[in-house]
């Protein structure tokens, strides 16, 4: 999730703990502080774009290592404000703050490395954008109102904003999951046959939803809103290139093998002049999307390797917007291509 939200969400799971034990304003700071410190990973260069993207998410957001930094994190706060009689509830506070981090993360689609190091495998819901207003604007509201009030009753509505957004999450759950049955059953009506499903949140709600099915001879891309009344959904076929990654990648390219396994298998590779990219589908939407690496560049008749280059795809935000305001509410509106 966006940094905001998980400052907001630090210093609402704090405040909640540590109640009247301290002021509001410290453990909103400090919350959020260690709300957010699991992202400062993303200022370490890796070497390249590849090794960046999917490191990412990694060690810092291990629920392993969070909880072996809390005992230190909280002992220096609660001596720094002379509350070492809080210690214990201190250490409460910070650890929920960190781990709540790669547990929001974790809802969304890009993939979280919680069990590091025991395992590197990325894990991903994909229920919410890593945007969504609904979720943010209830943590901050409670928060704002917890902090600038001091009736005896304010703390209440940092709790609501916190019960009203983990709801929110909730409901996400609920509703990829009916489009996924509409999704899976309109896919069998047309006689496809998909290896792998994915259900995604366009951009900054949950009521418009992508999906992705990767079959046999391509992959399928289709959105479907919770208000259409059409029983079933249409899909667009597109290539994969299946050939080029299993021929031309994947035999000389770490990078390239790196990333199918990070994106689940998920992905596309095609031919960009003397260029081989390899795209997530994951995130972003046909044809425009967040990651684009080239991989390998044709010289003399043969395709070599190359050191990864992020290539950058940007829709036109006005038409894409207009065209996500229109979609949510059912109109079957075509995608800007």
């Amino acid at each position: 999730m966006d940094s905001l939200t998980q400052i907001a969400l630090g210093a609402s799971v704090s405040v909640a703990v540590m109640g009247r034990r301290t002021a509001a304003w410290k453990a909103a700071l400090w919350g959020g502080i260690c709300g957010t410190l699991p992202d400062l990973d993303a200022f370490i260069d890796h070497g390249d774009p590849v090794r960046n993207m999917t490191l990412h998410r990694g060690d810092s957001h291990a629920l392993f290592w969070l909880t072996l930094a809390t005992p230190l994190l909280a002992a220096a706060i609660a001596r720094l404000h002379g509350e070492q009689a809080q210690w214990r509830r201190w250490g409460l506070a910070v650890w929920l703050a960190l781990v709540t981090h790669p547990l929001l993360d974790l809802m969304t689609v890009y993939g979280t490395q919680l069990l590091r190091p025991f395992s590197e495998h990325p894990y991903g819901v994909g229920s919410i954008f890593i945007i969504d207003p609904l979720y943010t604007v209830p943590l901050l509201a409670g928060l704002v109102v917890a902090m600038r009030s001091r009736r005896l009753g304010a703390l209440r509505w940092n709790l609501a904003g916190l019960a009203f957004s983990t709801a929110y999450l909730g409901w996400s759950v609920v509703a990829q999951q009916h489009v996924a049955g509409i999704a899976r059953a309109s896919l069998h009506a047309q006689g496809v046959q998909a290896a792998r499903l994915l259900v995604t949140p366009t951009a900054f709600n949950t009521v418009l939803w992508r999906v992705v099915a990767v079959t046999p001879d391509g992959y399928l891309e289709g959105f479907r809103s919770l208000l259409d009344r059409e029983p079933q959904m249409q899909f667009e076929r597109f290539a994969r290139g299946d050939e080029l990654y299993r021929d031309r990648l994947a035999p000389a390219s770490w990078h390239a093998r790196r990333l199918a396994w990070f994106t689940h298998g998920f992905y596309k590779v095609e031919r960009h002049g003397d260029e081989l990219r390899m795209t997530d589908l994951r995130m972003g939407q046909e044809p425009y999307y967040t990651f684009t690496f080239v991989l390998a560049e044709r010289r003399d008749g043969q395709d070599l390797p190359v050191t990864p280059r992020l290539v950058s795809q940007r829709p036109a935000l006005r038409e894409g917007f207009t065209w996500l305001w229109l979609r949510a509410q059912g109109l079957q509106v075509p995608p800007p291509r």
